[in-house]
């Protein structure tokens, strides 16, 4: 009998994979239509194909894309660069190519890590803005939108505004997933005590140990608390 032909393992390419840290695979959802029983065969085929069409097209943007993303995390966290640059050029080169993925392929990870940039480039209205964008053309996304709160409250306490800080910590609080109420919470108890209102930030700080004692903030938390000696 003849060899069964083993079939071709087609390894994964650096855009397919996990970047890390809040980056996750990005994850692919193709919506498929049925056609009216009742319709002509040609039209079924002149249908067919312009979905086979707009699906090749919308696949090799997203991989482009991906593609982008991956070398601008690369620059971003200065990782495997053959000519290694730091400092301001390390974000601003980054920053270009974060846009040149979401042109090419509308993303909340290209929007997060273009708001890093100019967050780290001290332009903190456009990364603001940027943000702002991001919550509203992707506000399900579960993964970025607390993350954008929280660097919207960072952005806005490098602009001097405490309260707009603290107004954004809160929203971080009530975001529906609660991932990062352990966060939100040391956040705002420490710009509570730089402001002076020692007895607001100890109130945080108490609710912090007493509903999260597992956070890796417990700790402090108790500390500024006075629940524990340093």
């Amino acid at each position: 009998m003849p060899k069964p032909i083993k079939r071709k393992v087609v390894k994964k390419t650096a855009s397919e994979m996990e970047v890390g840290g809040v980056i996750s695979r990005l994850k692919e959802s193709v919506v498929k239509k049925k056609s009216s029983v009742m319709a002509a065969a040609g039209a079924i085929l002149i249908f067919a194909g312009a979905i086979a069409g707009s699906f090749i097209y919308s696949s090799t943007m997203k991989n482009k894309a991906a593609k982008l993303e991956y070398e601008a995390y690369k620059m971003y966290y200065g990782l495997y660069q053959a000519q290694p640059v730091a400092g301001e050029e390390q974000y601003k080169k980054s920053l270009e190519m974060f846009k040149k993925a979401y042109d090419t392929k509308k993303s909340p990870v290209s929007l997060f890590y273009i708001a890093n940039c100019y967050y780290e480039l001290g332009r903190y209205d456009e990364a603001l803005n940027t943000l702002r964008e991001l919550n509203q053309k992707f506000p399900d996304d579960e993964r970025f939108v607390p993350l954008s709160y929280y660097k919207m409250a960072m952005a806005s306490l490098k602009k001097g505004s405490n309260e707009e800080a603290l107004k954004y910590l809160d929203i971080l609080y009530r975001y529906k997933t609660g991932t990062y109420k352990d966060l939100s919470l040391i956040e705002s108890g420490k710009i509570l005590e730089a402001m002076g209102k020692v007895d607001d930030a100890k109130r945080k700080y108490e609710e912090l140990t007493k509903n999260f004692p597992q956070s890796p903030f417990a700790e402090e938390a108790q500390i500024k608390a006075g629940e524990k000696k340093s």
